[in-house]
């Protein structure tokens, strides 16, 4: 590899070398009309000028920098140094003549066409090497190798991917969409701009073409959505690359290229939280999470493994997500002292056991029980005991042993609930406003978002299990709508939350706009590669205790900014003065409510709750 290195380097220097001769003789041939006899005459005594320039040629390519570029890779950069070296060039011999040799006679038309030439040969050379390396110089041939495809958005990242999919076999570029008029009819690195995002199928239909790249990553919601349609009409298959900031460094390549995902479509941008303020309330410290193996406890404490805590104590109820988990640190992140423990939040000997042991500094209480039709029918009690006696027992420990937080993970089902899980999450709520008023040192907060895009049981792998099965997509209504962010943004919100509050709080998170389900459902349809009438919408009807809009704030409650732009806090009503009592009821009471009773006092401590089942 060495040798052929510099093997390489050698013949980059005979090149310029050789230009410098090929330039001073041509320079020479259009001075006196490609006639030998003058060229000879002339030249005789100007051989030592020659030699001059051949050595200064080697030291001017090295000052400018002319051997660090790679000529499959020549560039404008590349052809600056040339430049500079065919600058130094043409002042050197012009200096020579004026001081070394006056005696030697250079007719000066010499001193103006040696330095254009110099530069045409030095520069075209790279261009045509770079030009054969990338199939350029025989186009047809290149074109037929590889999968075509059509590439939407003829700007920079469209250019560069464009050159990148240039060097594989795997693909060629049979045409660009842009809606820039201006750029119709042009060409990007010899691929012409057919049309704009409307006439997408018509294009692919001229070249059957079943593979769209999105090359704007930038591009809104809207846009994606609209390039989505156009494109799954004709049954195709739509891919999306990195962004932007990853396409100028080089790293754009095939393999990095992923399909475009229903969070593209959503528009959630990427969050940015106070790193420091985190890193301050996590560096060092003994961590707890419970429900840790569940879509948000287990993007919780991958996130917070990025803070260096001292340790992370793992509570789970479920053997197989702890263990999942627990396997996740150990193949990621083995240098985080992790504890992985069974346990149930309902289970006060067990809880109290850990918090004795581990004595953690900060809590994140992310154990829920969170299927609203399931806690419907059969289980109401399950979830009173499970998501308020629960977030109870979790809260008095973090209390009693002296943590210094513990966060609360809610749900906007909790506003004006409709069902017994948004309620009774709404009583966790207060349960944490009540016991921060006793609590001298620990800072109690809530979290309230949303519908987390992935999370167990949510809509989207259902959605993604009933294409994979051939459909139907099974959606409640035709009108529901839900908020959602991704997974990790809820999860560096929530640590956000935790840093800035003072106790007390209920944090609302920003959702965003609501998005229709029906819509949701359509689009995943389309990014599968299908449409409406190869796998259908049913609508199945409202299921017990569900919404048709869900909503991030009480009637009675108003929020106030924060410092961060996604952050808002909730000024909710007191709570009254007997609720602890009926919490301390429920702790010790043996046989179950029925449904019935529960709702019935959840009536009587959330007024707003106005049940759908009966």
């Amino acid at each position: 590899m060495k040798v052929s290195l510099r093997l390489r380097s050698t013949l980059v220097v005979v090149f310029d070398l050789v230009a410098v001769v090929v330039a001073w003789f041509g320079a020479y041939f259009l001075r006196f009309n490609f006639e030998w006899a003058p060229v000879l005459a002339a030249h005789e005594k100007a051989d030592e000028a020659l030699l001059v320039l051949l050595a200064v040629q080697l030291i001017t390519c090295r000052f400018a920098g002319l051997y660090l570029g790679m000529w499959s890779f020549a560039s404008l950069p590349d052809l600056r140094r040339v430049m500079k070296a065919v600058v130094i060039s043409a002042l050197a011999i012009i200096l020579l003549t004026v001081f070394a040799w006056p005696a030697v006679s250079i007719p000066r038309s010499i001193l103006v066409l040696y330095p254009i030439l110099l530069l045409g040969v030095m520069a075209g050379g790279r261009i045509l090497w770079r030009m054969s390396r990338e199939g350029l110089l025989h186009p047809n041939s290149q074109r037929v190798k590889g999968t075509p495809v059509v590439v939407v958005g003829a700007g920079t990242a469209g250019m560069m991917l464009v050159r990148e999919l240039a060097r594989t076999d795997d693909w060629h570029v049979v045409a660009l969409i842009d809606d820039d008029p201006k750029k119709l009819g042009l060409e990007l690195q010899g691929c012409r701009v057919e049309g704009r995002v409307s006439d997408l199928p018509e294009v692919m239909r001229k070249h059957q073409v079943k593979h769209v790249i999105l090359a704007m990553p930038s591009a809104s919601p809207e846009t994606l959505q609209r390039i989505t349609s156009e494109a799954t009409r004709t049954g195709s298959h739509l891919f999306t690359v990195p962004g932007l900031g990853e396409l100028m460094s080089g790293r754009v390549a095939i393999n990095v290229m992923r399909p475009v995902k229903i969070e593209d479509l959503l528009g959630r941008k990427s969050v940015q939280i106070d790193t420091d303020n985190v890193q301050a309330m996590l560096s060092g410290k003994r961590l707890l999470v419970t429900g840790a193996g569940g879509s948000i406890g287990s993007e919780l404490c991958r996130q917070l493994s990025r803070f260096s805590p001292a340790t992370i104590v793992l509570v789970e109820s479920s053997e197989f997500a702890l263990y999942m988990i627990d396997s996740w640190f150990k193949e990621h992140r083995p240098e985080i002292n992790v504890i992985p423990l069974t346990g149930d939040v309902k289970d006060e000997v067990r809880m109290r056991q850990i918090f004795d042991q581990w004595t953690p500094q900060v809590v994140f209480h992310a154990a829920a029980y969170k299927h609203v039709p399931l806690m419907e029918v059969g289980n109401a009690w399950e979830a009173v005991r499970n998501n308020v006696l629960g977030t109870h027992r979790v809260a008095t420990e973090a209390i009693r042993v002296g943590a210094e937080r513990f966060v609360l993970i809610s749900t906007d089902k909790a506003v004006n609930p409709t069902n017994v899980m948004g309620t009774t999450k709404r009583l966790a709520e207060m349960v944490c406003e009540t016991l921060q008023r006793q609590s001298p040192v620990t800072k109690l907060q809530t979290v309230r978002f949303g519908n987390v895009l992935g999370s167990t049981g949510s809509v989207i792998p259902r959605f993604q299990s009933q294409i994979a099965k051939g459909g139907p997509i099974t959606v409640t209504h035709p009108d529901i709508t839900r908020y959602f962010m991704s997974i990790p943004e809820a999860a560096q919100l929530v640590l956000q939350a935790a840093a800035m509050g003072n106790g007390g709080e209920v944090f609302v998170l920003d959702m965003g706009s609501p998005v229709k389900i029906v819509d949701l459902a359509q689009n995943m349809i389309r990014l599968a590669g299908y449409n409406e009438d190869e796998i259908k919408v049913v609508y199945t009807g409202l299921r017990p205790g569900e919404k048709l809009f869900e909503e991030l704030l009480a009637d009675a409650e108003e929020t106030v900014a924060t410092q961060h732009a996604k952050l808002r806090i909730v000024k909710a009503r007191c709570t009254a003065d007997d609720f602890m009592q009926q919490i301390a009821d429920w702790q010790l009471r043996v046989e179950p409510l029925s449904d019935d009773e529960v709702r019935r006092v959840l009536k009587h401590w959330v007024p707003e709750y106005t049940p759908q089942y009966q």
